[in-house]
């Protein structure tokens, strides 16, 4: 085991992009020394747009990249795929970054010890302004989690399929084993909108009630590409 480094060294990195950039933004992170590996998740996106609900064209499919990097390269790694990709404009991506308090990786040479990255617990982030709020529920109630958020002041969301590969087999999101019939969604708020959506999710999906869902909320360090 290595020595526990600096609070907060290492982020969780997430930008979510419309399907077909995934592949894109990694390559990019890559070629920028930003990561060396990414994984990418199949996601469904949500817009509030009256003529494209109109049309039936609300869901679009999302690509979730997920990396984990050093803080200062987390950091710059926003600002630069955020350029690259015009996260600016509206409906393009979003892009934010979370404290990781352990992280464990495989080292490239055989015989090697695995390597431990520990950030501090009580380290909290410098700028948050916004909380990832994961709601995971029933497949087929994701709408309804975007419905409630939308009612307490939310933009919309990410809604992720967690799918097993085997009827016994289960994914993991966080390490947490996740149903083939459940949905995670992803939410990104305001923190002054985080109470008022949870308790409108909670009360309208009673997640309160014994196998109904479960929310957590992680604080984001810094986010890209969010518009009030």
């Amino acid at each position: 085991m290595t020595n526990s480094p600096s609070p907060g060294e290492y982020q969780l990195l997430y930008i979510i992009v419309n399907c077909g950039l995934g592949s894109k933004v990694i390559r990019y992170a890559k070629e920028q020394g930003l990561t060396t590996g990414a994984t990418v998740i199949i996601g469904k996106g949500t817009v509030n747009d009256r003529l494209l609900e109109f049309l039936g064209l609300t869901e679009i499919r999302k690509e979730i990249v997920i990396m984990v990097t050093e803080r200062a390269k987390a950091f710059r790694a926003l600002e630069e795929i955020g350029r690259k990709f015009q996260l600016h404009k509206p409906h393009t991506g979003i892009g934010f970054c979370i404290a990781v308090k352990y992280f464990f990786r495989g080292l490239k040479h055989p015989g090697e010890n695995l390597e431990e990255s520990r950030g501090e617990e009580e380290a909290m982030p410098e700028d948050s302004m916004y909380d990832a709020i994961f709601v995971i529920v029933d497949r087929g109630k994701a709408e309804a989690v975007i419905d409630a958020a939308s009612k307490a002041g939310s933009k919309g969301g990410t809604i992720i399929h967690a799918r097993g590969s085997g009827i016994h087999e289960t994914s993991k999101l966080f390490a947490m084993e996740i149903e083939p019939e459940k949905e995670v969604v992803l939410i990104l708020a305001e923190k002054n909108l985080t109470d008022p959506i949870v308790s409108t999710i909670r009360e309208e999906l009673q997640i309160d009630k014994p196998g109904k869902g479960i929310i957590f909320i992680q604080a984001v360090d810094r986010a890209y590409g969010l518009y009030k």
